[in-house]
């Protein structure tokens, strides 16, 4: 059984410097997401992107994976495949990309809201936005796994929306996936303590309806249970004393966002 890796410091900046070129990759794909966009030519785009920037697209041919994005596509969860699907206005799109430079990973997923999408999944969009963000505040020394899977689940389940429970969140580094594994729900003070040098992926899958999730017969594509859309937000984080040191970003994302409001 393979045990938690821990990192040095010049390890974490390392890290650091992946995930810095999966959000800017995700940066970029906000500047061209919309309507009329094939999902395949959003797949092109980050693998020429992080190409161009000195990396290597982390899931392309991982596990037998054919792309660089897993883009899943409303009630789609996780791992979705790009294709010649066109968005359309109401559809929310969930962006998982992940990057290596000089032989470490970065891990990070945006979900996008395509045009004008209804109450229910922007509602949806922002409670899982928030999830994330009261996650990573208990990534810090002494807290327990358990402590940011409360944390996501009560502030989900608060607002009546189901915590997936068959994908969880992991340590990074020189691997993808790597110990421990995240979730996104359990008791606070449970599972591994947390300590200077881990690093993790927190990344709260949380649909709009039920809990239960498909697994699709292509082998990766997941989905809800009942049909109802699915939102997913992730940040690699180093745990830290007193306040995580979140290693990505979506500021990236949110300035073109806002610039598109703007113009």
């Amino acid at each position: 059984m393979s045990k938690i890796v821990y990192k040095s410091a010049e390890e974490v900046e390392l890290i650091r410097l992946s995930a810095q070129l999966v959000a800017r990759t995700h940066g970029e794909i906000a500047k061209v997401i919309g309507p009329g966009v094939r999902t395949i030519d959003l797949d092109k785009l980050a693998e020429t992107y992080i190409r161009d920037n000195g990396g290597i697209p982390a899931f392309l041919n991982y596990g037998g994976f054919p792309y660089s994005l897993c883009i899943s596509l409303n009630n789609q969860v996780v791992h979705g495949f790009p294709g010649k699907y066109e968005l359309k206005d109401g559809d929310i799109v969930s962006v998982d990309c992940g990057a290596i430079l000089n032989k470490y990973y970065g891990d990070s997923a945006f979900t996008f809201a395509i045009g004008e999408i209804g109450e229910e999944a922007k509602t949806l969009l922002r409670v899982t936005r928030e999830c994330l963000d009261k996650g990573i505040e208990k990534a810090v020394v002494g807290m327990r796994i358990g402590d940011i899977a409360y944390a996501v689940q009560e502030h989900a389940e608060k607002h009546g929306f189901g915590v997936v429970r068959e994908l969880v969140g992991h340590g990074v580094g020189t691997k993808l996936h790597e110990k421990p594994e995240v979730p996104n729900y359990g008791k606070r003070g449970s599972g591994v303590k947390l300590e200077e040098g881990m690093v993790i992926a927190i990344e709260p899958m949380i649909n709009a309806g039920r809990a239960g999730v498909k697994f699709w017969d292509d082998g990766w594509t997941v989905s809800t249970i009942d049909g109802k859309p699915s939102a997913h937000f992730e940040h690699t984080v180093a745990v830290k004393r007193g306040k995580a040191d979140v290693l990505s970003t979506f500021s990236y994302v949110d300035d073109v966002l806002k610039e598109k409001i703007n113009n």
